[in-house]
Parts: structure tokens; C-alpha cells; sequence
């Protein structure tokens, strides 16, 4: 090899161009690495020359179109000594001949991360970067990361190098990349930081051994411990054992063998290379190579002492069954060689769920039984806490339900809502409610909110003999039905269309209001800027409505504003939406709903999206109302988000059943039999006679 120590392979100061650098994983891992280390110079990627990859608080990232291209175009103290190559399988060997063409001043060590490489063009590789003094490591590599000068190529250590990486005196030296960040991980709880993560790459050939990684790490004063993560497949552990042996390793060595289910099964364990082939490829056979080695068994967290007799005579190392007896056996390793820890151990092994909801089963269950929630590590933190920061409704968990019920209860002696005795509701409470209490699951919190759901419903029962609903019920007693068919009639007519408007009402407020901060819908103080929301809101109708017309299909209209009655004035008004509003006022009370549904009428006005001030309907009314009430609920997870959408039309639905019974009754009592008929003189076929 041209290294003579693991800091030949990645130190400060090296500088990093990038093959295909603006494909996706390339691009991706490329902006992370110039974040945590600002170390890549430039990529090329054929037909993307001149463009560049925009790095906040670092250095851009110049893309060429190919690699000779960006040799003469940066100065020499720029020009890349390290290469990635994140090409495709059958362009790899063109990429890396092309580094061997115009890169032999400059050019140190190519990292191939590229997978599936064939393995004549494996060796092809190695052959040529043997002849013109590169070291290659690779193929299907993760990278390598230098933990104490901070730096890294290619993806190890994920998007948050540091959480793992902690720098200290082990050199991880892994065929598996993902491992590596996660053995790192697991000495910390051991008081053992890292020195250097690599991945060798796990495809049919390794280019780099771990002969070499040996030598290199056995040079490397920062490295007093070296961890191996063996896979099946190759015989480059023997290999590595029989120079450990010549020369005299005096490093130990930590060593976990994975795959011993795979053994006689002639199965990969997710990289090219880790399929038993022969004799010295299997797990077993590595298991014996290094037990052999070390002159010991296995080490066994629960009775360590032969393993730990024998590495106080010998020092070559320790091997381990599981991954997590890499904490104990690292612990008694360096208490036997009597290394000092890098530094105080971290919070130990144990399980640490990120979200425990136990309920009431957390007070009835022994406290060494409860789980303890534990730090959720970046990037996830922050996403998880964006995403219930964000995020309304609770998310029932599903289960058989038919003869159980949340809602309903009966013992034989006690009908009860939600817990709450019938009996006690109908001495203390209103109907308004009990209605709030089963379709919330509790009482309203204000009183103020019973007395709006009554107006509400009041304001449901009817808007006169020719709406819909109302039709359907007089059809119902025409057709001479009873009662309970007519209140069957009167909602079956109910649909999106007619009633049902306040559904997406209260799907369009979630979404405005989902994205703020607001919690409390009465207090003025904590709106957010409404005239903001919706301005935005009417700006974005207009774009989707210019482009639906382009198209010459029908464009989605603003729920609840306009109604085909109240539509004559240049300002307009639901005298029932009027009423509720007018009572809120004068009782000094405020909903956010109520104001943002008001300022969004009079902004597309303002904003010539309609030609008149349209009237914020009583289906409007009906969902500003209920959003108030459900609202702190939602925000706080306590209800789903599908049953508040529900609300409204469940409003209006129960107002107007009771509405169409009225219009039954009286066209019973007054009509006569099939008066809703219409003549057939008005009737007109659209067709033609086909006989």
C-alpha cells in the first residue's frame, strides 16, 4: 500500500471530489460531509458541468462534466487527493481509469462505494491502481472517518457524525458500514471512544484487506484497541491472523463473527461477499480462526474469567458471541491490560424506548418494569418532536369492536355516556350536553358552549319547504310512509353538497391552523396573524382556480362561503350565522374561527376573487362553533382529526332530522296522497323514441 498509517487514508487537509456527484445518495452524502467536515472540492457527472451543489454556512460544491475537466480547471493546491466513486456498477471502471489518466499527481486513495461491482471488474481495479501507486478501498464501502481530527468520506456516521463518533482510542474496522456506526455506538458505553471507523466493504472482493487495515492500525499511535466486525465469505481473516502472528501484533483485538445461522445455507447476508464458499469462509471456521488466535473460548459476560486469563498472558484480544458483549468484554479488556478508559462511560446498555404511553397501567406496574424514556438521537429527535409538535388528532388503535363500545355502557342497572350516568345528565345537564359529551367523549368546558350548540341546532331545522331535506320528507309522507322512513328520508338527502359543506370547512381550518402555534380558539391574544393566513389562503384559490379554468375543468371553491338565498347585497349575511355571531359579541366572547372565516370573505373581495362580499353561511357557523369547542381537544391529541371533520355535518344532520319530522307531520296532516308528484306535462325525455 502507498499509506503507511490509517491517517495516510483521511487526515485533515485532504480534499475530496465526488464521481456522479449529483445523484441522489451523492448528493445527499456529499452536503452532510461538507456540513460536518467542509472537505469536498468539487464532482463531476457527466452532462451536469457548471452546475453546483449549494452548501448553507460552507463551501459550494462545483460540478464538472468530467473528471479531467475539473483537473484543469482547478488550480493544483485544490486538486483532489481523495476520490469517491459513486457511479453506477458498469461505469466504475471508466470513472477510475480516467482518475488513473489525469490524476497521478495529485490523486492518494479512491473509495468505491458503488455496490454489485462484478468481480473481474474488481480486480481489474485493483490491478490498475496497483500500477499507478493508488490505494483503493472498496468495493461497496460506507467510507472511513478520522474521529479525532473530524473528518470523513462517504456516509459513515449517518447525518449526525458526532452522536457515534466520539474520539477515543478504537479503530473499528467493520466489512459491514451501517455496524460500524453502530459498534461505535456501543463502546461508548464501555468509556471507549474511536479513532477510526472503516468500512471495508463486504462485496466477492475486497480491495483493501484487513491484512493492510491491520498494519496501518498497528502503526497508529491513537489506536490502542483495534474492534473487527467479521462477516462470512473470503479468506481475508486468515490472512490478516498469519500476519498478526509473523509480526507481533501488539494491539488487541475485540472481534465479533456474524452469521453463524447463515452456515451450510449457502446464503448472503446482504453484501456480495459474505457467502460461504470454501474452507476458512463460514462463520464457524472464522469463530476457530480467531478463538485459535487468542488461545481462549469465547468470552462470557457471565463467567469472564477464562477468556480474561488468557489475554493477561498473551494480549492479543477477546472474542464475543453477541454484539452487545462488546460493552463487558471491552470493560474487562482494558481493566485487564489496565488501559484507561477514554473517558467516564455513558448511560449503560439498556432498553430506552423515544415514546412510552403506558396510561394507568405505569402506576399498578413495579417500577423496575416501567421503561424510562430515552434521548431521542438526531436526526430523529427533531423530526419526531416536529412531527407531534405538528401533527393534530389522536390515532385510535384498532380492535374488535362488536360487542364493545367507548361510548355506551349499560350493567343492568345504569345506562352511562362515556362513563357518565344518564340519569345524572338528565337531572344537571342539558341536551346540548349530553350530545357534546357522546360525540366528544366529555363535557363542555365553557357553559357558553352548551347555548351555542342549541342555536346551532335550532339554526339547522330548516331553511324553508324547498330545500332538499325538506323535500324528502314531504315526498316520504306523500308516498304515505311513517314517520321514522321520513326521518330516514330527510337524511338520506343530506350530502356533501347540501349539509355536509361543513366537513370541508373543518378540513380547510386544520390545515390553515394546523401549522401554527394556536391552542386557545377564545383568546384573541394567542390568533395568530389572521389577515396573513388569509391572504395566503385567497392567493393560493386563485392560482388553483386560473389554472382549473385553463384546463376547462371545475375549480375547488372556498366551503361555506355564499348561500343561494342571501346572495343579493354587495355585502352578505346568513341572518342565522348573524345570530350566533351577535351572541358572541355581546357576551364579550371570541373564536378565532368565526374571525378568520370573516377576514377570508372580505380578502377575496379585496383581492377581486369574487364580485361580491359572499355570506359566511350557517354551515360555516355551525363548524366555527364546533372547531372552537374541539380544538384544545385535537390540539392535545384527545380526539382524531376524522372524528372532528364529522362534527359539523353530524351538527347540521341532527338540527335537520328534526326539521324534516316537522315538514312530515304537517304534509301528512294537510297534503294529499301523492301531491309531490310532478305532472308528467312538466316531465321532459332529453331522448328519442327508439321503437
Amino acid at each position: 500500500m502507498r499509506a503507511q498509517s490509517l491517517r495516510d487514508l483521511l487526515k485533515t487537509g485532504d480534499r475530496v471530489a465526488v464521481s456522479n456527484v449529483t445523484g441522489r445518495e451523492a448528493a445527499k452524502v456529499s452536503f452532510t460531509s461538507q456540513l460536518y467536515c467542509d472537505n469536498v472540492v468539487a464532482g463531476w457527472a457527466l452532462g451536469k458541468g457548471g452546475q453546483k451543489i449549494a452548501i448553507p454556512n460552507a463551501r459550494d460544491i462545483p460540478v464538472f462534466g468530467q473528471f479531467d475537466d475539473m483537473m484543469e480547471s482547478l488550480p493544483e493546491e485544490e486538486q483532489p487527493n481523495k476520490i469517491i466513486v459513486y457511479s453506477p456498477p458498469e461505469a466504475v471502471y471508466g470513472d477510475v481509469k480516467e482518475v488513473a489518466e489525469h490524476g497521478t499527481k495529485s490523486v492518494e486513495t479512491i473509495y468505491v462505494i458503488t455496490e454489485h461491482v462484478s468481480i473481474e471488474v474488481t480486480a481489474k481495479l485493483r490491478r490498475l491502481c496497483n500500477i499507478e501507486g493508488f490505494d483503493i478501498i472498496g468495493c461497496n464501502t460506507l467510507g472511513i472517518i478520522n474521529v479525532h481530527e473530524k473528518v470523513r468520506i462517504g456516509a459513515i456516521g449517518g447525518d449526525s457524525p458526532d452522536e457515534n463518533f466520539v474520539p477515543g482510542s478504537a479503530c473499528i474496522i467493520s466489512n459491514s458500514g451501517n455496524m460500524t456506526n453502530t459498534i461505535a455506538g456501543y463502546l461508548q458505553s464501555a468509556g471507549v471512544g474511536v479513532s477510526y471507523g472503516i468500512a471495508t466493504g463486504k462485496d466477492a472482493l475486497i480491495l483493501t484487506t484487513l491484512k493492510e487495515l491491520l498494519a496501518l492500525a498497528a502503526e497508529d499511535e491513537r489506536t490502542r484497541l483495534i474492534v473487527l466486525y467479521i462477516e462470512p465469505g473470503g479468506t481475508y481473516e486468515l490472512e490478516a491472523i498469519e500476519w498478526a502472528r509473523e509480526n507481533k501484533l501488539d494491539k488487541p483485538l475485540l472481534v465479533y463473527v456474524a452469521g453463524s445461522f447463515a452456515d451450510a445455507m449457502d446464503i448472503s447476508l446482504g453484501h456480495a461477499g459474505a457467502v460461504v464458499e470454501g474452507e476458512c469462509t463460514s462463520a464457524a471456521d472464522k469463530m476457530g480462526l480467531f478463538d485459535e488466535y487468542f488461545g481462549a473460548p469465547v468470552f462470557d459476560p457471565d463467567a469472564p474469567k477464562d477468556a480474561v486469563a488468557v489475554l493477561a498472558t498473551n494480549r492479543r484480544g477477546i472474542r464475543v458471541n453477541t454484539l452487545h458483549d462488546l460493552i463487558p468484554a471491552a470493560t474487562a479488556l482494558m481493566a485487564t491490560l489496565e488501559m484507561e478508559r477514554d473517558f467516564i462511560p455513558k448511560s449503560p446498555l439498556t432498553l430506552k424506548p423515544w415514546l412510552v404511553d403506558l396510561g394507568s397501567l405505569a402506576e399498578k406496574l413495579p417500577s423496575h418494569l416501567v421503561p424510562h424514556v430515552g434521548e431521542i438521537i438526531e436526526p430523529y429527535g427533531s423530526l419526531v418532536k416536529k412531527y407531534i409538535k405538528s401533527s393534530l388528532g389522536r390515532t385510535p388503535a384498532r380492535q374488535p369492536m362488536r360487542n364493545s363500545s367507548h361510548a355506551s355502557s349499560n350493567d343492568g342497572v345504569t345506562p352511562r355516556i362515556y362513563g357518565f350516568s344518564v340519569m345524572n345528565l338528565m337531572k344537571d345537564h342539558s341536551f346540548a350536553d349530553a350530545v357534546l359529551l357522546s360525540w366528544l367523549g366529555c363535557l363542555p368546558q365553557h357553559p357558553f358552549e352548551s347555548r351555542l350548540v342549541e342555536m346551532c341546532l335550532i339554526a339547522s331545522l330548516t331553511n324553508g319547504p324547498g330545500t332538499i331535506s325538506a323535500q324528502a320528507a314531504k315526498l316520504s309522507a306523500s308516498a304515505g310512509n311513517e314517520p321514522n322512513t321520513a326521518m330516514m328520508a330527510t337524511l338520506s338527502s343530506i350530502g356533501l353538497v347540501h349539509g355536509g359543506n361543513g366537513k370541508k370547512a373543518a378540513k380547510a381550518l386544520i390545515d390553515v391552523f394546523g401549522s401554527t402555534e394556536m391552542t386557545a380558539p377564545y383568546n384573541r391574544d394567542d390568533a395568530p396573524d389572521l389577515d396573513e393566513l388569509a391572504r395566503r389562503h385567497v392567493l393560493k384559490f386563485k392560482k388553483n382556480k386560473l389554472a382549473a379554468k385553463d384546463a376547462g375543468i371545475e375549480y375547488a371553491k372556498i366551503p361555506c362561503l355564499g348561500h343561494p338565498v342571501f346572495n343579493t347585497e354587495r355585502v352578505n349575511y346568513d341572518p342565522r350565522e348573524r345570530v350566533i355571531f351577535q351572541y358572541l359579541e355581546d357576551q364579550g366572547l371570541y373564536n378565532v374561527f368565526f374571525d378568520f372565516y370573516h377576514r377570508l370573505a372580505r380578502e377575496l373581495f379585496n383581492q377581486q376573487a369574487t364580485a361580491k362580499v359572499h355570506a359566511v353561511n350557517v354551515d360555516a357557523a355551525l363548524t366555527c362553533v364546533l372547531m372552537g369547542i374541539a380544538w384544545p381537544m385535537l390540539v392535545d391529541n384527545k380526539i382524531s382529526v376524522e372524528r372532528t371533520v364529522d362534527l359539523p355535518l353530524l351538527m347540521f344532520a341532527l338540527g335537520r332530522v328534526a326539521g324534516g319530522a316537522s315538514e312530515y307531520l304537517d304534509h301528512r296532516e294537510s297534503g294529499t296522497a301523492m301531491d309531490m308528484r310532478v305532472p308528467v306535462s312538466e316531465c321532459r325525455f332529453l331522448g328519442r323514441a327508439k321503437d
